[in-house]
């Protein structure tokens, strides 16, 4: 290093003293000079510049990282032309590390580096040079820059920043099957030397693997391993720079590589023969057993399946492989009995589900063993002859009667008596009862078919030497129907026929309906009654399916001579006894177009001309309808207005006083009022009819007793109008009657003088003075009065 700096010393002595010059960026090279003519002020000059041409400086240093020497490093010099050496310039440094890493003597310009440098943390430094008048402290040059590069030397091992390394590689992979990719990183500068150029070595792992020094490819180096003898693999990879040569640093890591499994093994079964123990009793689908073959691959190449070879037995029995442990799950397809079969042999075949075509030439990929099935013999419960029993019975069976039978024996080697009863489970078992020693069954009620046609129940049986062992069966039984009901006709039970119908048409087809449960092969007869047979209307068709058509037997028929018919049907089922039923079916005559579409069925359209359709009836009626009810709200309001001609107003205390517009004659007008009642009360009054109001019915003759002579007025009038009260013929208001004869029964006599036979002047009125003080104005009225006949007029 002190060489370097000695001989860049003599170049810039060389080229004319290395005339210190600000830097500019440029392309960094090792030496770099360049030709500058600066204007400097000179001293002692007033305005004048004196034009001085620069000469060639360096702007880059090298200085070693990792120094440990005690004086510090020397970096480089820096001098400038203005410089005499007589001290009258000063050297500064500013820039990275000016000052902390770097430091320059003021005077000489000589640069050192003070700490110990590291190329990777900082490769290099820029820093900033001036030379600064002592005096004026102004400066003599513009400021410089330039670069410091640290040099690197080999101070680091490569690294492996990914390790340690997990990888896997088939088993049996052929020589040079890629395993990994390995790579380690040098942080020394790899422009600079062969610091950073590294090779890769196996240090442990051989001579399974191999690795590429170069792109650090990790590869298989033997063929055929077998993973089921060595599954895992350990290898420890080495980095080294410098190429390798001795004095390198090096860096390892571990790289675990697994055999990963391939089908390369079949499944063997550790014995030939298999012994299982199966008690009888066993339920069909239930496992009796299970064998197992070995495959010592791995997951999906150890899955095995399992099948019986055709053979001696193999029927009774299926075998399934669980899944989790790969055995082999042995199960009962049929029951096992004892005393029919002692023992079972059949074989076994296991075999691989995936295979590798690869390995089919190692062989079959399958291994067949023995099983043999001994059978145990055990107490077991009685066993009916049949799964299920179905019987039949009639309704209305007398009770006690014997419908079937159910039978079950014990079929073990000491045979045991077998008793019977009926498994209770609702009421409906009630109907029927079954004997406990010979399993018979009977009817224990009356029994419907229409309320329930079948019965579902359970019959148990036991053994009498073992109550415990039980056994049950289903039983059913049927009721058949007895021919109770007779047939009837479905729908409808009313249809139509066509005026315009020909002879021998089918108006409508009839079928029946039976409530008894009709037998197979029952038929239903349809037929005329007797009665309705010779009528030449219509006739029934027997198509002897079970329907029947009514059919025409005239041509054409009339509405307005008959409108409906009455069509009576004989219905016979072919049941035991012969059941039968007449229906009457009603025919009801339509108006029909030519095509036989039904227009009108309605009785009214009878009397309708031709071409007049429903709705123009329905017009005429209403109109009809609106015109009455005009001529009765007309004829009402006329009665109403006449009447009010005749009433006065309320007010009026005379309601009922009649007027007339004409002009009575006067005196001689005699037939106006008779006023001889009023004039004679003696007045007999036989078969009058009430002149002042016009009758509108005949009046009942009203027989009045004749008043007599000394009859209180009072009583008269009370007479008359309880006449008028109970008088039929009286008009609906009440009748004002003036009556102007007070009786004889007065103190006073009559007040009127209508039958007076005296004058005024023979008139006495001194007797008011003494009626007392209510007649006292009366009094002074009358008798201080005198008559005067002059005034007479």
């Amino acid at each position: 290093m002190l060489t370097r700096n000695c001989l860049s010393l003599l170049l810039w002595v060389l080229f004319d003293g290395g005339l210190l010059t600000p830097l500019h960026p440029q392309p960094q090279e090792i030496l770099e000079a360049q030709p500058r003519e600066d204007v400097v002020p000179v001293p002692g000059r007033r305005s004048s510049a004196q034009r001085v041409k620069r000469g060639w400086v360096w702007n880059q240093f090298f200085v070693l990282e990792e120094y440990m020497g005690s004086e510090p490093q020397y970096v480089g010099k820096l001098h400038s032309d203005l410089d005499k050496g007589v001290g009258t310039v000063k050297y500064t440094l500013s820039g990275d590390g000016a000052g902390t890493v770097f430091t320059i003597d003021e005077t000489t310009g000589d640069i050192h580096a003070i700490k110990s440098l590291d190329r990777e943390e900082k490769p290099f430094y820029t820093l900033r040079a001036q030379a600064v008048d002592v005096d004026t402290k102004k400066p003599l040059e513009p400021e410089s820059e330039f670069i410091i590069k640290v040099q690197d030397i080999n101070d680091n091992e490569p690294k492996f920043l990914d390790g340690p390394y997990v990888a896997s590689v088939p088993e049996m992979s052929p020589v040079g099957a890629y395993v990994l990719q390995v790579k380690a990183t040098d942080a020394d500068d790899p422009t600079y030397g062969n610091s950073a150029r590294v090779v890769y070595s196996i240090l442990q792992g051989q001579p399974y693997f191999s690795i590429d020094p170069k792109t650090g490819v990790i590869r298989t180096a033997l063929p055929n391993m077998d993973r089921e003898v060595k599954e895992q693999y350990q290898v420890l990879i080495q980095a080294k720079d410098m190429g390798g040569q001795l004095g390198g640093l090096a860096g390892t890591t571990t790289v675990n590589i697994t055999l990963t499994d391939v089908n390369d093994n079949p499944p063997r079964f550790p014995k030939s023969i298999f012994h299982l123990k199966v008690p009888e009793t066993s339920h069909v689908g239930s496992a009796i057993g299970r064998i197992r073959a070995v495959d010592p691959d791995f997951g999906k190449n150890a899955e095995i399946e399992y099948n019986i070879v055709p053979g001696d037995g193999g029927n009774l029995f299926d075998i399934t492989t669980d899944e989790y442990t790969q055995e082999g799950v042995i199960k009962l397809k049929k029951p096992l009995d004892f005393e029919t079969k002692k023992a079972y042999t059949f074989k076994v075949e296991a075999s691989n589900l995936h295979l590798d075509h690869r390995f089919h030439s190692v062989g079959p990929f399958k291994d067949t063993a023995t099983v043999k099935i001994n059978v145990l013999d055990m107490d077991e419960p009685p066993v009916f002859s049949k799964p299920t029993y179905t019987m039949e019975v009639y309704e209305d069976t007398p009770v006690g009667t014997i419908i079937g039978a159910v039978t079950a024996q014990d079929l073990d080697a000491g045979s045991s008596s077998v008793r019977y009863f009926m498994d209770w489970k609702n009421d409906v078992d009630s109907y029927f009862t079954i004997d406990a020693t010979e399993g018979t069954i009977a009817t224990n009620e009356l029994l419907d078919r229409e309320s329930t046609a079948q019965y579902n129940f359970s019959i148990i049986a036991s053994k009498v030497s073992n109550p415990l062992l039980t056994s049950k069966v289903n039983v059913i039984i049927n009721v058949l129907d007895v021919n109770e009901f007779p047939p009837e006709i479905s729908v409808p039970y009313e249809t139509s026929v066509c005026e315009n119908a020909k002879p021998g048409q089918v108006i409508q087809t009839i079928t029946a309906a039976d409530r008894d449960l009709s037998p197979a092969g029952q038929r239903f007869s349809f037929k005329l009654s007797s009665e309705a047979s010779n009528k030449p209307n219509f006739t029934v068709h027997d198509y002897r399916n079970n329907t029947a058509g009514i059919e025409t037997r005239r041509n054409g028929y009339s509405r307005r001579q008959q409108e409906l018919y009455f069509l009576p049907v004989v219905i016979e089922d072919s049941s035991y006894p012969v059941q039968s039923s007449t229906n009457t079916l009603t025919i009801r005559v339509c108006r029909c177009d030519s095509d036989g579409t039904i227009q009108s069925c309605n009785v009214e359209a009878i009397f309708l001309p031709v071409g007049l359709s429903t709705g123009a009836l329905i017009a005429i009626l209403l109109c009809i309808v609106i015109l009455l009810v005009i001529v009765v709200l007309y004829v009402a309001l006329r009665r109403q207005k006449k009447k009010d001609t005749l009433m006065t107003s309320k007010e009026d205390i005379r309601d009922n006083v009649i007027h007339y517009d004409d002009e009575g004659g006067g005196e001689e007008d005699t037939q106006a009022f008779d006023i001889g009642a009023l004039r004679n009360p003696k007045v007999i009054e036989d078969n009058k009819i009430r002149r002042d109001i016009k009758p509108d019915t005949l009046r009942f003759t009203r027989h009045r007793p004749p008043a007599e002579d000394n009859t209180d007025i009072r009583d008269f009038i009370n007479q008359r109008l309880q006449e008028n009260d109970v008088d039929p013929s009286a008009p609906p208001y009440d009748s004002l009657a003036t009556y102007a004869y007070e009786g004889n029964g007065s103190v006073a006599e009559s007040l009127s003088s209508i039958d007076s036979l005296t004058t005024e002047a023979d008139q006495d009125y001194d007797y008011l003075s003494d009626w007392g003080p209510r007649f006292k104005i009366l009094a002074d009225m009358f008798g201080e009065e005198s008559y005067n006949p002059d005034k007479v007029t």
